[in-house]
């Protein structure tokens, strides 16, 4: 049984980016939808998913198409800039807090 995956409007958006993003690197390679589901050893049908920004496929497959296109340090850019994160640790750095 497929298990629905519930994301907000803006998050399906953000996913549909990727996808895009993705679809397009394909293309700018000139790399056929067989080909790139053949080195990222998935279907056509996952790959077609990804590039649409279904949210029910899994990181797995994002990360093994991303190899595929030699795009794999991409993922390593999420979360890197954490302004937040920084914030808050200064914060409690600051008040004493461990």
């Amino acid at each position: 049984m497929k298990k629905e995956v519930l994301l907000y409007p803006r998050e399906r958006r953000y996913l549909a980016e990727v996808g895009k993003q993705i679809r397009l690197a394909r293309m700018r390679r000139r790399i056929s939808c067989d080909l790139c589901a053949e080195r990222a050893k998935i279907s056509r049908a996952t790959l077609w998913k990804i590039e649409k920004g279904d949210p029910s496929v899994s990181m797995g497959a994002y990360l093994s198409v991303l190899f595929a296109l030699r795009l794999e340090k991409d993922i390593l850019l999420l979360a890197r800039e954490d302004q937040m994160g920084h914030e808050m640790q200064d914060k409690r750095l600051l008040l004493g807090i461990r």
